[in-house]
């Protein structure tokens, strides 16, 4: 197995160590129980497991992590809540909803990445407000997060984009084909779909992170993150903590190692040079460098703008997000 030798200028990589959870480090007892994590086979979580096998660090951290491949985010929800697998990657919106009806769901980040407006090539769309009477296609539903996080800052622009434009949603491969196509003006998707059309020269118009910023969020929240139950967080923190270390090692590694992106490259689905090094740089650029009381902070105002903008409909029953959301056990 080939060792990687991060440079030692890259601070970001400083930032990705593992504080408060973790006192573990390699060559660990062996952990305590196996942890079976739902992931989509062309999802990016896939990716990250993928280095922890490749380099082993299951093994250095002594963690028996058993991958349960399912179809569809939804479906990694209900084997979570059947009890097939212990930990899924969903969102801390769905996390609460259910603690407010009585579960005990809890969540730490996986990534700070959010989506992005990509307009088509030629189109003259700089702005929220050149999207009125546009096609506007948006992955996902209308409770989708990032069209609600866009639609709240249209909303400070004067601009409902909900009449404004004229809008479909669907499949993030369905809404870019559609733009490729010329059927739609623009595009709201997730960003491992918006990378590939910005490695094709389609100009990107709007971050959702840009999006936080200019509605006066100051910190990265990370929307996406590993869910475990909290009573099986406590009864095994020792392979939940050897975990945390694994990926945390494999984030490090795709932070600061190009020859890992190409060795992961066939895995990603990138179809160019272009495609893969874009996707490479979103990836990293969503690693989470600090989960602390500044962002759980933010997470909540973000959420009461959910509730404002989605109501009932997005959060559910509970107006405020719910007290054990996140697992208070990991900072970094």
């Amino acid at each position: 197995m080939r060792a990687i030798h991060p440079p030692h200028w890259l601070v970001r990589v400083l930032a990705l160590s593992v504080v408060a959870v973790i006192a573990a480090g390699p060559a660990v007892a062996q952990a305590d129980a196996t942890l079976r994590i739902g992931v989509l086979k062309f999802g990016t979580v896939s990716w990250v497991m993928d280095v922890i096998q490749h380099h082993e660090l299951d093994e250095t951290y002594g963690v028996d992590i058993e991958e349960v491949q399912l179809a569809s985010n939804q479906a990694t929800l209900v084997a979570l809540q059947a009890g097939r697998v212990d930990c899924v990657v969903s969102d801390w919106m769905w996390v609460s909803r259910q603690r407010a009806a009585g579960a005990d769901w809890t969540f730490f980040p996986f990534s700070t990445a959010l989506g992005a407006l990509v307009a088509a090539r030629g189109a003259p769309i700089h702005g929220l407000a050149d999207l009125r009477n546009r096609r506007l296609g948006v992955a996902g539903s209308p409770l989708d997060k990032s069209w609600v996080i866009v639609q709240a800052l249209a909303q400070e622009q004067h601009v409902d984009l909900a009449r404004a434009a004229r809008l479909s949603f669907g499949a993030p491969p369905l809404v870019n084909q559609e733009l490729l196509a010329g059927r739609l003006d623009a595009v709201l998707t997730y960003w491992n779909f918006a990378a590939p059309l910005e490695s094709r020269g389609l100009p990107e118009v709007l971050t959702v992170s840009d999006a936080l910023r200019q509605l006066g969020f100051k910190t990265a929240i990370p929307l996406v993150g590993f869910v475990v139950s909290q009573r099986w967080a406590r009864q095994h923190s020792q392979a939940l903590a050897a975990f945390v270390n694994a990926v945390r090692e494999a984030d490090s590694i795709l932070a600061t190692s190009d020859a890992e992106w190409k060795w992961l490259g066939p895995r990603t689905g990138a179809r160019s040079p272009a495609e893969l090094n874009a996707l490479r740089d979103a990836f990293r650029a969503g690693i989470p460098a600090h989960w602390g009381q500044d962002e759980r902070r933010e997470a909540g105002a973000l959420y009461a703008l959910f509730a404002r903008v989605g109501g009932q409909t997005l959060v559910g029953s509970s107006p405020t997000l719910q007290p054990g959301t996140f697992l208070d056990t990991v900072n970094y």
